[in-house]
């Protein structure tokens, strides 16, 4: 097979070297286009794989709905008439809406975002005190320094147990203290704590300074009664949340004699829509850097194929020596498009080299902090190997001119040249 051809590829080296010089100019266009390529791409991959690390342990198809004051009035209530969500709700919507995949009622002590006395040996820390299910988790997850989370036997036996946040600890306890097991009073009711978590690194909903309990233990020890704050909800997979939204809205207007027509009486937060549009911008981020690297690597091939049309008119004695004793058409356009693909392809090992080495160091610098969204910067297999592809196949095209150019020359007027 011609491809194998020992002297075929010894007369490829010997004609690229014999000017190393203006082969090593010539393969850097192409090592700074690859460079270019691959740095665009692993910076716009670093920038999605940061993003997916600030939303870990977020459900991505994820809402929360509430309620606030209505702003129309409607079967004889005024405007204005606020609107409280029972526990019975969430049993409701979760009957009529199949599409709920975990839906976990919530209430808060005091007001939205209210601060509430913890108090423990002397010490207090204001707190955001919530009554919550165990399917809080599988929302926005929590990271657990020790201890547990709570679980379904802490509902049903409406136990005194508590999950505090790192801040929480920080506030009530001495460094290296001992708190699992430990008690804590609010409102002067005491609870045991059972866990200790801290941020996610996420979108921090709850914050840091937070005290979970269970919601059946919350209701008996602040007399909340089947009052329920608002809903943390996740819809299946494959089904569009805005839908499972308005279906939510639509049975709760009905339920509390609210306009079908106010928007203002039941408040909600599409947490997909975050999501949606980081992705949006990240893909594209990622078009355009590909189509930016491409082109760039488009210039540095064309560079190439120019030197490569000067080397064959300096070549013209030895072409039309070759076409005298014998040498095909085929033969020669094939060595001179292999010397093409064969700068191409080198060049380009050396830019990608050199580019996932800088890579490698941003994501050294830039990878653990938690200031900037970046992460394991790199190009992934299926971007490298059609960057790879895309650029032999280019040099392959290119090549053609100057093999052409060759193919044009005569073996008489090339043997008569000086």
């Amino acid at each position: 097979m011609w491809l194998f051809d020992r002297d075929l590829w010894i007369e490829i080296f010997h004609t690229l070297g014999q000017n190393m010089f203006r082969t090593i100019l010539t393969m850097l266009g192409v090592i700074f286009a690859m460079i270019i390529l691959v740095l665009l791409l692993g910076s716009a991959n670093g920038m999605s794989n940061g993003f997916d690390k600030i939303f870990a342990g977020t459900a991505s198809n994820s809402l929360f709905v509430w309620g606030q004051s209505t702003s129309e009035p409607y079967k004889g209530f005024e405007r204005g008439r606020r609107i409280r969500f029972k526990l019975e709700d969430a049993a409701i919507l979760k009957e009529n809406i199949p599409e709920i995949e975990v839906l976990a009622p919530r209430i808060e002590l005091g007001n939205h975002r209210g601060i509430v006395s913890v108090y423990r040996n002397g010490q207090t820390s204001g707190s955001a005190v919530y009554g919550d299910f165990p399917q809080i988790d599988d929302i926005t997850k929590k990271k657990l320094v020790e201890g547990r989370f709570l679980n379904s036997s802490d509902i049903e036996e409406s136990r005194k147990v508590c999950v505090i946040g790192e801040e929480t600890y920080e506030l009530l306890f001495e460094k290296g203290e001992e708190a699992i097991g430990e008690e804590i009073r609010i409102n002067g009711v005491y609870f045991s704590i059972v866990g200790i978590y801290k941020p996610n690194n996420n979108i921090n909903i709850d914050g840091e300074n937070a005290v979970f309990v269970p919601f059946s233990t919350f209701q008996k020890a602040f007399g909340s009664g089947d009052r329920m704050g608002w809903m943390a909800i996740a819809v299946e997979p494959n089904t569009k949340v805005a839908f499972v939204e308005s279906q939510i809205k639509r049975l709760l207007k009905n339920k509390y004699d609210v306009s079908p027509s106010d928007e203002r009486a039941i408040g909600s937060f599409d947490f997909s829509e975050i999501f949606s549009n980081i992705s949006s911008f990240t893909t594209v981020l990622q078009g355009f850097s590909f189509f930016v690297g491409i082109f760039t690597l488009l210039a540095g091939i064309i560079a190439i194929s120019n030197i490569l049309l000067i080397t064959v008119k300096e070549r013209t004695k030895e072409i039309g020596v070759r076409r005298a004793m014998g040498a095909t058409p085929k033969i020669v356009r094939r060595q001179i498009v292999l010397e093409a693909i064969v700068l191409t392809a080198f060049a380009g090992l050396i830019g990608f080299s050199f580019a996932v080495g800088v890579l490698g160091l941003l994501d050294a610098a830039f990878g653990s902090g938690n200031d900037f969204p970046f992460v394991n910067p790199m190009i992934n297999i299926p971007q490298f190997s059609v960057s790879f592809l895309l650029m032999i196949s280019l040099s392959l095209l290119i090549g053609l001119l100057p093999a052409n150019r060759a193919l044009k020359i005569k073996p008489i007027e090339a043997l008569r040249e000086e």
